[in-house]
């Protein structure tokens, strides 16, 4: 519980501090949130089928075209049912906050297609100690607010836990 209060503490201050900034307006800064579904590649296939997810992201223009991006989001593979030689056995959901910092450049400006990647912590339920990501991904930013991307996202800490990750988001302005 600490870890998330320290989450909302951080992206509070970061959004606070680049309200503050001289030459910065609060309409430059904005929030978004998304529904994150994914499918587990790799050894993740193995304990799920199915990978849901949710997260809010504050996006900060840094230069033209290119914005950086603080993430927070909460993240399930689904534990999913094997049978082994007659018998049963069901894997335990695996539970995550993935923290993510980003950089995104903007192909057309603010819509278009955009090119991001992210690096951040994931930290992992029940016991499971903090991971390694990182994300690279592609999207597509609609007018209206909307966008959608896909993005391979990897949890590094004693092997790697992967998926190929969806958002759908809507942003504020």
């Amino acid at each position: 519980m600490r870890k998330i209060l320290l989450l909302a503490v951080l992206i509070v201050s970061i959004a606070t501090a680049s309200f503050a900034q001289k030459n910065q307006s609060f309409s430059s800064g904005k929030f978004s949130i998304g529904i994150d579904p994914g499918i587990p590649v790799g050894s993740s296939s193995d304990f799920s089928s199915f990978v849901l997810g949710a997260d809010i992201k504050y996006s900060l223009p840094a230069a033209q075209n290119f914005d950086v991006s603080l993430s927070a989001g909460y993240s399930v593979f689904l534990g999913k049912t094997v049978d082994i030689g007659g018998t049963s056995f069901s894997y335990s959901d695996l539970k995550a906050f993935p923290i993510k910092l980003a950089g995104r450049y903007n192909f057309n400006g603010r819509t278009g297609f955009f090119g991001e990647f992210g690096v951040g912590a994931a930290f992992i339920q029940d016991g499971g100690g903090t991971a390694f990501v990182y994300a690279p991904g592609v999207g597509y930013a609609l007018d209206g607010g909307f966008e959608v991307g896909a993005r391979y996202e990897g949890w590094s800490k004693d092997g790697t836990v992967g998926q190929i990750g969806f958002r759908l988001a809507y942003t504020f302005h």
